[in-house]
């Protein structure tokens, strides 16, 4: 009985999480979004760990999503790494897709309609917009976060400044940390 009341409790809690989501602007929803990380990753120093996390929370989060995860820098390409979705391509060369552009280039990669992206790489035939931000650490690109949605022109300005202060909160944490592993 016990067990029954609590996951009628959690999915109460739930509901009235999104409720109050919906009622938030988008600024407000980041901000509350990024404190939420911050409290995740605060004194954890397991990268992974911290990308997975992440990587739910956001999945949880934000709406219209597919796939939400982190591909990170490893002999010169991209491996798969934490994530929450479908199945996905596990490894990506740097300089190609959305992904391996947001690495060469340094900068976020924001697509409204990646089939009008030359060289996508089409992991899941269903992505219709992406968006792609680089994870620096001592001026060195480590990882990328990957956000994947069916629908098109699905991130905004809004959602690359939230996102962006998301992947710097981890960033910050790393740099914090004395020992790295990645």
């Amino acid at each position: 009985m016990l067990c029954v009341f609590k996951a009628h409790l959690i999915l109460w809690a739930s509901f009235i999480r999104y409720w109050n989501m919906a009622l938030l602007s988008k600024t407000e929803f980041y901000q509350q979004t990024l404190a939420q990380v911050k409290a995740l990753i605060t004194d954890e120093t397991d990268l992974i760990a911290n990308m997975a996390n992440i990587s739910a929370l956001l999945f949880d989060a934000l709406e219209q999503v597919n796939w939400v995860g982190f591909y990170r820098v490893h002999n010169q390409e991209l491996v798969l790494g934490p994530f929450q979705g479908k199945v996905a391509c596990i490894r990506i060369p740097l300089g190609k897709g959305v992904c391996g552009t947001a690495v060469t280039s340094a900068s976020t990669q924001r697509i409204d309609d990646v089939h009008q992206f030359q060289g996508h790489i089409a992991c899941d035939a269903t992505t219709n917009s992406e968006i792609v931000i680089p994870v620096k650490l001592n001026n060195d690109i480590i990882a990328v976060l990957d956000i994947d949605s069916t629908s098109f022109d699905r991130f905004d300005k809004d959602d690359q400044q939230g996102l962006e202060a998301i992947v710097n909160a981890l960033a910050y944490n790393l740099a914090q940390q004395q020992t790295v592993e990645y």
